[in-house]
Protein backbone atom coordinates (compact mmCIF):
# COMPACT_ATOMS: atom_id res chain seq x y z
CA UNK A 1 0.00 0.00 0.00
CA UNK A 2 1.16 3.53 -0.78
CA UNK A 3 2.33 5.54 2.20
CA UNK A 4 0.55 8.92 2.25
CA UNK A 5 2.36 10.23 5.34
CA UNK A 6 3.37 13.81 4.76
CA UNK A 7 6.11 16.06 6.08
CA UNK A 8 5.72 19.64 4.93
CA UNK A 9 8.10 22.34 6.13
CA UNK A 10 8.85 20.06 9.08
CA UNK A 11 5.14 19.66 9.91
CA UNK A 12 3.98 16.04 9.94
CA UNK A 13 0.52 14.74 9.07
CA UNK A 14 -0.94 11.34 8.14
CA UNK A 15 -1.81 12.48 4.61
CA UNK A 16 -1.30 15.54 2.35
CA UNK A 17 -4.94 16.66 2.41
CA UNK A 18 -5.32 19.77 4.55
CA UNK A 19 -8.28 22.11 4.87
CA UNK A 20 -7.48 25.66 3.80
CA UNK A 21 -7.99 28.66 6.04
CA UNK A 22 -11.68 29.44 5.48
CA UNK A 23 -15.16 28.96 7.03
CA UNK A 24 -14.65 25.16 7.43
CA UNK A 25 -11.80 25.80 9.90
CA UNK A 26 -13.37 28.60 11.90
CA UNK A 27 -13.92 26.69 15.14
CA UNK A 28 -13.07 23.55 17.06
CA UNK A 29 -16.40 21.91 16.21
CA UNK A 30 -15.67 21.99 12.48
CA UNK A 31 -12.02 21.00 12.83
CA UNK A 32 -12.83 18.04 15.09
CA UNK A 33 -15.39 16.81 12.54
CA UNK A 34 -12.82 17.20 9.78
CA UNK A 35 -10.19 15.19 11.65
CA UNK A 36 -12.72 12.44 12.40
CA UNK A 37 -13.44 12.28 8.66
CA UNK A 38 -9.74 11.79 7.94
CA UNK A 39 -8.23 15.15 7.00
CA UNK A 40 -4.49 15.29 7.62
CA UNK A 41 -4.34 18.90 8.76
CA UNK A 42 -6.00 22.30 8.85
CA UNK A 43 -5.12 25.90 8.39
CA UNK A 44 -7.17 27.53 11.17
CA UNK A 45 -9.26 30.39 9.83
CA UNK A 46 -7.33 33.64 9.91
CA UNK A 47 -6.92 35.27 13.30
CA UNK A 48 -6.50 39.02 13.76
CA UNK A 49 -5.17 41.14 16.59
CA UNK A 50 -6.85 41.29 19.98
CA UNK A 51 -8.85 44.48 19.57
CA UNK A 52 -12.12 45.73 18.12
CA UNK A 53 -14.00 42.69 16.76
CA UNK A 54 -14.24 41.98 13.06
CA UNK A 55 -17.85 42.35 11.91
CA UNK A 56 -19.07 40.28 8.97
CA UNK A 57 -22.20 40.97 6.94
CA UNK A 58 -25.44 39.40 8.16
CA UNK A 59 -26.66 38.33 4.77
CA UNK A 60 -25.52 36.54 1.64
CA UNK A 61 -21.75 36.00 1.64
CA UNK A 62 -21.36 33.87 -1.47
CA UNK A 63 -21.82 34.25 -5.19
CA UNK A 64 -21.66 31.18 -7.43
CA UNK A 65 -20.99 30.10 -11.00
CA UNK A 66 -22.72 26.89 -12.05
CA UNK A 67 -22.22 24.42 -14.88
CA UNK A 68 -25.14 23.31 -17.03
CA UNK A 69 -26.05 20.58 -14.54
CA UNK A 70 -25.88 23.07 -11.65
CA UNK A 71 -22.53 21.67 -10.64
CA UNK A 72 -20.71 24.34 -8.65
CA UNK A 73 -17.64 25.39 -10.60
CA UNK A 74 -16.82 28.72 -8.97
CA UNK A 75 -17.54 30.35 -5.64
CA UNK A 76 -17.09 33.99 -4.69
CA UNK A 77 -17.08 35.00 -1.03
CA UNK A 78 -17.11 38.35 0.77
CA UNK A 79 -16.54 36.94 4.24
CA UNK A 80 -13.75 38.48 6.31
CA UNK A 81 -11.32 36.82 8.73
CA UNK A 82 -12.69 35.23 11.90
CA UNK A 83 -15.19 37.32 13.82
CA UNK A 84 -14.77 35.17 16.94
CA UNK A 85 -12.74 36.51 19.91
CA UNK A 86 -9.00 35.87 19.68
CA UNK A 87 -8.80 34.24 23.10
CA UNK A 88 -11.61 31.83 22.28
CA UNK A 89 -9.86 30.77 19.10
CA UNK A 90 -6.57 30.29 20.94
CA UNK A 91 -8.22 28.12 23.58
CA UNK A 92 -9.85 25.94 20.96
CA UNK A 93 -6.64 25.60 18.93
CA UNK A 94 -4.79 24.43 22.04
CA UNK A 95 -7.47 21.88 22.87
CA UNK A 96 -7.73 20.54 19.32
CA UNK A 97 -3.97 20.08 19.05
CA UNK A 98 -3.99 18.25 22.38
CA UNK A 99 -6.81 15.98 21.20
CA UNK A 100 -5.24 15.31 17.80
CA UNK A 101 -1.44 15.33 18.22
CA UNK A 102 -0.85 13.47 14.94
CA UNK A 103 -2.71 16.06 12.83
CA UNK A 104 -1.26 19.29 11.49
CA UNK A 105 -2.73 22.45 13.02
CA UNK A 106 -1.38 25.62 11.42
CA UNK A 107 -2.76 29.03 12.31
CA UNK A 108 -3.43 31.65 9.65
CA UNK A 109 -2.61 35.19 10.79
CA UNK A 110 -3.34 38.70 9.59
CA UNK A 111 -2.47 41.79 11.61
CA UNK A 112 -1.45 45.33 10.64
CA UNK A 113 1.86 45.72 8.84
CA UNK A 114 3.67 46.81 12.00
CA UNK A 115 6.39 44.82 13.74
CA UNK A 116 4.89 45.27 17.21
CA UNK A 117 1.58 43.80 16.07
CA UNK A 118 3.34 40.64 14.90
CA UNK A 119 5.52 40.47 17.98
CA UNK A 120 2.37 40.59 20.10
CA UNK A 121 0.38 37.84 18.41
CA UNK A 122 3.15 35.32 17.67
CA UNK A 123 3.87 34.29 21.30
CA UNK A 124 0.21 33.69 22.14
CA UNK A 125 -0.22 31.52 19.05
CA UNK A 126 2.98 29.63 19.83
CA UNK A 127 1.70 28.90 23.32
CA UNK A 128 -1.18 26.87 21.87
CA UNK A 129 1.23 24.23 20.60
CA UNK A 130 0.25 24.91 16.99
CA UNK A 131 2.55 23.37 14.39
CA UNK A 132 3.11 26.56 12.39
CA UNK A 133 1.70 29.80 11.10
CA UNK A 134 0.49 30.90 7.70
CA UNK A 135 0.81 34.59 6.88
CA UNK A 136 -2.33 35.61 5.04
CA UNK A 137 -1.02 37.95 2.36
CA UNK A 138 -3.76 37.05 -0.07
CA UNK A 139 -7.26 38.07 1.06
CA UNK A 140 -8.48 40.40 -1.74
CA UNK A 141 -11.49 41.99 -0.06
CA UNK A 142 -12.40 43.78 3.12
CA UNK A 143 -9.07 43.40 4.87
CA UNK A 144 -7.00 44.62 1.92
CA UNK A 145 -8.80 47.95 2.14
CA UNK A 146 -7.39 48.15 5.67
CA UNK A 147 -3.82 47.69 4.51
CA UNK A 148 -3.65 43.94 5.13
CA UNK A 149 -4.11 40.78 3.11
CA UNK A 150 -3.51 41.32 -0.61
CA UNK A 151 -2.42 44.90 0.08
CA UNK A 152 0.72 43.37 1.61
CA UNK A 153 0.92 40.44 -0.79
CA UNK A 154 1.12 42.73 -3.81
CA UNK A 155 4.27 44.44 -2.52
CA UNK A 156 7.29 42.10 -2.43
CA UNK A 157 9.21 44.41 -0.10
CA UNK A 158 6.43 44.16 2.49
CA UNK A 159 6.31 40.38 2.17
CA UNK A 160 10.03 40.05 2.82
CA UNK A 161 9.89 42.51 5.72
CA UNK A 162 7.00 40.85 7.57
CA UNK A 163 8.39 37.37 6.93
CA UNK A 164 11.67 38.43 8.54
CA UNK A 165 9.79 39.81 11.56
CA UNK A 166 8.00 36.52 12.03
CA UNK A 167 11.07 34.35 11.56
CA UNK A 168 12.86 36.43 14.19
CA UNK A 169 10.06 36.13 16.72
CA UNK A 170 8.80 32.55 16.61
CA UNK A 171 10.04 28.98 16.68
CA UNK A 172 7.18 27.88 14.43
CA UNK A 173 7.58 27.25 10.70
CA UNK A 174 6.43 30.26 8.70
CA UNK A 175 4.33 29.63 5.61
CA UNK A 176 3.57 32.63 3.40
CA UNK A 177 0.22 32.56 1.59
CA UNK A 178 0.45 34.37 -1.74
CA UNK A 179 -2.14 36.35 -3.64
CA UNK A 180 -2.82 35.55 -7.31
CA UNK A 181 -3.88 39.16 -7.86
CA UNK A 182 -0.50 40.07 -9.26
CA UNK A 183 1.19 39.99 -12.66
CA UNK A 184 4.09 37.62 -11.93
CA UNK A 185 3.80 35.27 -8.94
CA UNK A 186 7.56 34.71 -8.83
CA UNK A 187 8.33 38.13 -7.37
CA UNK A 188 6.28 37.81 -4.17
CA UNK A 189 7.43 34.19 -3.84
CA UNK A 190 11.07 35.25 -4.11
CA UNK A 191 10.45 37.92 -1.49
CA UNK A 192 9.07 35.31 0.90
CA UNK A 193 12.04 33.08 0.19
CA UNK A 194 14.51 35.92 0.80
CA UNK A 195 12.70 36.75 4.04
CA UNK A 196 13.38 33.24 5.29
CA UNK A 197 9.96 31.64 4.76
CA UNK A 198 9.86 27.92 5.42
CA UNK A 199 7.29 27.48 2.65
CA UNK A 200 4.75 29.28 0.49
CA UNK A 201 1.11 28.42 -0.11
CA UNK A 202 -0.92 29.44 -3.16
CA UNK A 203 -3.18 30.51 -4.56
CA UNK A 204 -5.42 32.59 -2.40
CA UNK A 205 -8.70 33.76 -3.92
CA UNK A 206 -8.94 35.82 -7.10
CA UNK A 207 -10.55 39.25 -6.99
CA UNK A 208 -13.90 38.93 -8.69
CA UNK A 209 -17.53 39.82 -9.23
CA UNK A 210 -19.38 36.67 -10.26
CA UNK A 211 -22.62 38.18 -11.53
CA UNK A 212 -24.91 41.20 -11.59
CA UNK A 213 -28.56 41.12 -10.59
CA UNK A 214 -30.30 42.66 -13.60
CA UNK A 215 -33.46 43.49 -11.66
CA UNK A 216 -31.81 45.72 -9.07
CA UNK A 217 -28.52 46.27 -10.97
CA UNK A 218 -26.20 45.28 -8.16
CA UNK A 219 -23.42 42.68 -7.90
CA UNK A 220 -24.17 39.34 -6.29
CA UNK A 221 -24.17 38.61 -3.40
CA UNK A 222 -26.22 41.71 -2.70
CA UNK A 223 -26.42 43.34 0.73
CA UNK A 224 -29.28 45.85 1.02
CA UNK A 225 -29.03 46.83 -2.63
CA UNK A 226 -25.23 46.99 -2.84
CA UNK A 227 -22.53 44.46 -3.75
CA UNK A 228 -18.76 44.31 -3.69
CA UNK A 229 -15.84 42.39 -5.13
CA UNK A 230 -14.88 39.19 -3.37
CA UNK A 231 -12.54 36.23 -3.53
CA UNK A 232 -13.09 33.63 -6.28
CA UNK A 233 -12.27 29.96 -5.74
CA UNK A 234 -13.40 26.49 -6.75
CA UNK A 235 -12.70 24.24 -9.77
CA UNK A 236 -12.70 27.22 -12.15
CA UNK A 237 -9.46 28.62 -10.67
CA UNK A 238 -7.47 25.37 -10.86
CA UNK A 239 -5.70 26.18 -14.18
CA UNK A 240 -4.51 29.52 -12.79
CA UNK A 241 -3.31 27.88 -9.59
CA UNK A 242 -1.46 25.08 -11.41
CA UNK A 243 0.41 27.59 -13.56
CA UNK A 244 1.47 29.70 -10.59
CA UNK A 245 2.61 26.66 -8.62
CA UNK A 246 4.66 25.52 -11.62
CA UNK A 247 6.23 28.95 -12.06
CA UNK A 248 7.55 28.86 -8.51
CA UNK A 249 8.59 25.21 -8.65
CA UNK A 250 10.78 25.74 -11.70
CA UNK A 251 12.26 29.08 -10.64
CA UNK A 252 16.01 28.62 -10.13
CA UNK A 253 16.09 31.31 -7.46
CA UNK A 254 13.80 29.30 -5.16
CA UNK A 255 14.97 25.72 -5.59
CA UNK A 256 13.82 23.56 -2.71
CA UNK A 257 11.20 25.99 -1.38
CA UNK A 258 8.24 23.86 -0.19
CA UNK A 259 4.91 24.69 -1.84
CA UNK A 260 1.43 24.05 -0.47
CA UNK A 261 -0.90 23.90 -3.47
CA UNK A 262 -4.33 25.53 -3.30
CA UNK A 263 -7.01 26.26 -5.87
CA UNK A 264 -9.88 24.21 -7.25
CA UNK A 265 -8.81 20.81 -5.92
CA UNK A 266 -11.98 18.76 -6.18
CA UNK A 267 -10.70 15.16 -6.15
CA UNK A 268 -7.60 12.99 -5.79
CA UNK A 269 -6.58 13.53 -9.41
CA UNK A 270 -6.50 17.31 -8.97
CA UNK A 271 -4.32 16.81 -5.90
CA UNK A 272 -1.95 14.51 -7.80
CA UNK A 273 -1.56 17.15 -10.51
CA UNK A 274 -0.59 19.79 -7.95
CA UNK A 275 1.86 17.41 -6.32
CA UNK A 276 3.38 16.48 -9.69
CA UNK A 277 3.97 20.19 -10.30
CA UNK A 278 5.89 20.58 -7.07
CA UNK A 279 3.37 20.88 -4.23
CA UNK A 280 4.42 19.11 -1.05
CA UNK A 281 0.81 18.97 0.08
CA UNK A 282 -2.55 20.47 -0.89
CA UNK A 283 -5.17 22.64 0.78
CA UNK A 284 -8.86 22.30 0.01
CA UNK A 285 -11.89 24.42 0.81
CA UNK A 286 -14.63 24.69 -1.84
CA UNK A 287 -14.90 20.92 -2.35
CA UNK A 288 -15.44 20.44 1.37
CA UNK A 289 -18.01 23.25 1.46
CA UNK A 290 -19.81 21.66 -1.50
CA UNK A 291 -19.75 17.99 -0.55
CA UNK A 292 -18.86 17.87 3.16
CA UNK A 293 -15.80 16.66 5.03
CA UNK A 294 -16.16 13.01 4.04
CA UNK A 295 -15.01 13.83 0.52
CA UNK A 296 -11.49 13.32 1.88
CA UNK A 297 -12.16 9.57 2.06
CA UNK A 298 -12.35 9.39 -1.74
CA UNK A 299 -9.30 11.61 -2.05
CA UNK A 300 -7.24 9.36 0.21
CA UNK A 301 -8.33 6.09 -1.39
CA UNK A 302 -8.08 7.48 -4.92
CA UNK A 303 -4.57 8.83 -4.49
CA UNK A 304 -3.43 5.68 -2.70
CA UNK A 305 -4.81 3.39 -5.43
CA UNK A 306 -3.26 5.48 -8.19
CA UNK A 307 0.13 5.45 -6.45
CA UNK A 308 -0.10 1.66 -6.10
CA UNK A 309 -0.88 1.33 -9.82
CA UNK A 310 2.07 3.55 -10.73
CA UNK A 311 4.45 1.92 -8.27
CA UNK A 312 4.96 5.01 -6.12
CA UNK A 313 5.53 4.08 -2.50
CA UNK A 314 5.63 7.59 -1.04
CA UNK A 315 4.63 11.09 -2.08
CA UNK A 316 8.29 11.98 -2.55
CA UNK A 317 8.40 9.54 -5.46
CA UNK A 318 6.39 11.91 -7.65
CA UNK A 319 6.52 15.35 -6.02
CA UNK A 320 7.68 17.69 -8.79
CA UNK A 321 7.89 14.91 -11.37
CA UNK A 322 6.15 17.08 -14.00
CA UNK A 323 8.24 20.20 -13.36
CA UNK A 324 11.05 19.33 -15.86
CA UNK A 325 8.40 19.07 -18.58
CA UNK A 326 7.10 22.60 -18.00
CA UNK A 327 8.90 24.94 -20.38
CA UNK A 328 8.53 28.25 -22.19
CA UNK A 329 6.77 28.37 -25.56
CA UNK A 330 9.99 29.09 -27.42
CA UNK A 331 11.37 25.68 -26.46
CA UNK A 332 8.44 23.64 -27.79
CA UNK A 333 9.20 21.28 -30.67
CA UNK A 334 7.71 22.93 -33.74
CA UNK A 335 8.42 19.81 -35.79
CA UNK A 336 6.06 17.70 -33.70
CA UNK A 337 3.10 16.89 -35.96
CA UNK A 338 -0.38 15.70 -35.02
CA UNK A 339 -3.55 15.32 -37.06
CA UNK A 340 -7.13 14.81 -35.95
CA UNK A 341 -8.80 11.50 -36.84
CA UNK A 342 -12.53 10.83 -36.49
CA UNK A 343 -13.66 7.34 -35.50
CA UNK A 344 -16.56 6.76 -37.86
CA UNK A 345 -17.95 3.96 -35.71
CA UNK A 346 -18.35 6.35 -32.76
CA UNK A 347 -19.38 9.48 -34.70
CA UNK A 348 -23.04 10.47 -34.21
CA UNK A 349 -22.91 13.03 -37.05
CA UNK A 350 -23.85 15.95 -34.80
CA UNK A 351 -21.59 18.26 -36.79
CA UNK A 352 -20.14 20.17 -33.87
CA UNK A 353 -16.58 19.48 -34.97
CA UNK A 354 -17.31 20.78 -38.47
CA UNK A 355 -19.02 23.96 -37.28
CA UNK A 356 -16.25 24.77 -34.81
CA UNK A 357 -13.52 24.16 -37.36
CA UNK A 358 -15.34 25.83 -40.26
CA UNK A 359 -16.33 28.98 -38.38
CA UNK A 360 -13.44 29.51 -35.98
CA UNK A 361 -10.49 27.40 -37.01
CA UNK A 362 -8.92 26.01 -40.21
CA UNK A 363 -11.78 24.62 -42.33
CA UNK A 364 -10.25 21.15 -42.03
CA UNK A 365 -13.38 18.99 -41.57
CA UNK A 366 -15.68 18.09 -44.45
CA UNK A 367 -19.41 17.67 -43.75
CA UNK A 368 -20.47 15.49 -46.67
CA UNK A 369 -19.23 12.70 -48.87
CA UNK A 370 -20.85 11.18 -51.93
CA UNK A 371 -23.85 13.41 -51.32
CA UNK A 372 -24.38 12.16 -47.78
CA UNK A 373 -23.80 13.74 -44.35
CA UNK A 374 -20.32 12.65 -43.35
CA UNK A 375 -17.60 14.21 -41.22
CA UNK A 376 -13.97 13.58 -41.99
CA UNK A 377 -10.73 15.47 -41.45
CA UNK A 378 -9.06 17.08 -44.47
CA UNK A 379 -5.49 16.23 -43.55
CA UNK A 380 -3.90 18.84 -45.78
CA UNK A 381 -5.73 21.60 -43.88
CA UNK A 382 -5.52 20.21 -40.33
CA UNK A 383 -2.94 21.95 -38.14
CA UNK A 384 -3.50 19.66 -35.16
CA UNK A 385 -5.08 22.33 -32.93
CA UNK A 386 -7.45 19.72 -31.32
CA UNK A 387 -10.42 22.11 -31.07
CA UNK A 388 -12.57 19.38 -32.60
CA UNK A 389 -11.58 16.97 -29.82
CA UNK A 390 -12.66 19.46 -27.18
CA UNK A 391 -16.08 20.24 -28.68
CA UNK A 392 -16.99 16.66 -29.60
CA UNK A 393 -19.67 15.32 -27.20
CA UNK A 394 -18.51 11.69 -27.62
CA UNK A 395 -15.45 10.71 -25.61
CA UNK A 396 -12.61 9.26 -27.73
CA UNK A 397 -14.53 9.78 -30.97
CA UNK A 398 -11.81 12.11 -32.24
CA UNK A 399 -8.16 11.41 -31.47
CA UNK A 400 -4.95 13.19 -32.27
CA UNK A 401 -2.55 11.01 -34.25
CA UNK A 402 1.17 11.80 -34.16
CA UNK A 403 3.04 11.68 -37.47
CA UNK A 404 6.79 11.24 -37.63
CA UNK A 405 9.16 13.13 -39.89
CA UNK A 406 9.64 11.19 -43.10
CA UNK A 407 6.38 9.28 -42.65
CA UNK A 408 3.98 9.09 -45.58
CA UNK A 409 0.57 10.49 -44.75
CA UNK A 410 -1.76 7.77 -46.06
CA UNK A 411 -4.62 10.15 -46.73
CA UNK A 412 -2.62 12.68 -48.75
CA UNK A 413 0.22 10.56 -50.05
CA UNK A 414 2.63 13.33 -49.00
CA UNK A 415 5.79 12.89 -46.95
CA UNK A 416 5.89 14.65 -43.59
CA UNK A 417 8.96 16.85 -43.33
CA UNK A 418 9.86 19.69 -40.97
CA UNK A 419 7.10 21.91 -39.61
CA UNK A 420 4.06 20.26 -41.20
CA UNK A 421 1.75 23.19 -40.68
CA UNK A 422 4.11 25.52 -42.54
CA UNK A 423 4.97 22.84 -45.09
CA UNK A 424 1.38 22.37 -46.17
CA UNK A 425 1.00 26.11 -46.67
CA UNK A 426 4.33 26.70 -48.36
CA UNK A 427 5.19 23.41 -50.09
CA UNK A 428 5.09 25.13 -53.47
CA UNK A 429 7.31 27.98 -52.32
CA UNK A 430 10.95 27.23 -53.27
CA UNK A 431 12.12 29.70 -50.60
CA UNK A 432 10.34 27.94 -47.74
CA UNK A 433 12.21 25.95 -45.10
CA UNK A 434 10.01 22.89 -45.15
Amino acid sequence: MANLKNSFAGIKSPNPFWLASAPPTDKAYNVERAFKAGWGGVMWKTLGEDGPPVVNVNGPRYGAIFGGDRRLIGLNNIELITDRPLQLNLQEIKQVKKNWPDRAVVVSLMVPCEEDAWKTILPVVEETGADGIELNFGCPHGMSERGMGAAVGQVPEYIEMVTRWCKANTRMPVIVKLTPNITDIRYPARAAYQGGADAVSLINTINSITSVNLDIFAPEPTIDGKGTHGGYCGPAVKPIALNMVAEIARDEQMQGLPISGIGGINNWRDAAEFIALGSGNVQICTAAMTYGFKIVEEMISGLSNWMDEKGYETLDDFIGKAVPNVTDWQYLNLNHITKAKINQDLCISCGRCHIACEDTSHQAIMDSKDGKRHFEVKNEECVGCNLCVNVCPIENCIEMVTLKAGEIDERTGEKVSGNYANWTKHKNNPNSNG
